[in-house]
C-alpha cells in the first residue's frame, strides 16, 4: 500500500511539473494586449529572435507599455506604439538592442516588427504590427531590416478598430488617433476574452 501511494504521488508530481513547465512555456510565448479597443493576443518567437522577446518581455513586465499609445496609424501599412503616453510624452527606454532582422522570419501580415531609427541596432520599446505583406521592410544580404518576433493571432479586428479611428488634429503627430488608443495592460500569458472574432481582412491580404 505505502508503495502506491509513493507511486501515485510521483505520478502526481511530474504531472504538476509538466504542467508548471506548460504554463511557464504559455508566459514566455505569449503576450496579452488590452486596449481601449478590446483585446488582443500576441505569439511571441523567442526561438528565431530571443533578443528581442527578450526585451519585449522586460517591457511588459515592468508595465512599461500600460497607457502607451498608438502613435502611429498609416492604413494598407503599419499600426505603431509603445513609446508615447496619451499627451504624447515620450517614456524613457533602456538601451538598444541588436537588430535581429536577419532570422528569417518575414515582416507580413499582423507580424510584429520592432520600430527603430536609421541606426540599424537602436530598437528599444516601440513597435508596430504590419497591415499587409511589407516585404520592403525585410533584411536582406544588402541591408537590414525590421526585426520581427511576434504575431497577433487573436484580435484582429482591434487592430482594424485603431485604423478605422479618425486623424489627422495633431499637427505633430498627424498620423495619431484624434482619441488616443492606449494599451491598458500588457501582461504574459493568454487572458483572452471567451469570444472570438475573426478579421474582415483576411481575404484582402496584398501578397
Amino acid at each position: 500500500m505505502l508503495k502506491l501511494i509513493k507511486a501515485l504521488s510521483a505520478s502526481f508530481l511530474l504531472g504538476f511539473a509538466s504542467l508548471s513547465s506548460a504554463a511557464d512555456s504559455n508566459n514566455d510565448t505569449y503576450v496579452t494586449l488590452k486596449t481601449d479597443l478590446g483585446t488582443m493576443l500576441v505569439e511571441l518567437y523567442p526561438a528565431q529572435a530571443p533578443i528581442t522577446v527578450a526585451n519585449f518581455l522586460q517591457y511588459v513586465d515592468s508595465g512599461f507599455y500600460d497607457g502607451t499609445i498608438f502613435h502611429r496609424v498609416i492604413p494598407g501599412f503599419v499600426v505603431q506604439g509603445g513609446g508615447f503616453t496619451f499627451d504624447f510624452k515620450r517614456k524613457e527606454t533602456g538601451e538598444p538592442i541588436k537588430n535581429e532582422s536577419d532570422n528569417g522570419l518575414k515582416n507580413h501580415y499582423m507580424t510584429l516588427s520592432m520600430a527603430r531609427t536609421n541606426a540599424v541596432d537602436s530598437a528599444t520599446s516601440q513597435f508596430f504590427i504590419n497591415l499587409k505583406h511589407n516585404d520592403s521592410l525585410d533584411g536582406s544580404a544588402d541591408k537590414p531590416g525590421y526585426a520581427v518576433f511576434g504575431k497577433v493571432i487573436e484580435g484582429e479586428n482591434v487592430v482594424e478598430k485603431i485604423v478605422a479611428e479618425p486623424r489627422g488634429i495633431f499637427k505633430s503627430y498627424p498620423d495619431a488617433p484624434n482619441a488616443a488608443v492606449r494599451i491598458l495592460e500588457a501582461k504574459r500569458g493568454k487572458h483572452m476574452e471567451k469570444t472570438r472574432h475573426t478579421s474582415k481582412l483576411k481575404e484582402m491580404i496584398a501578397e
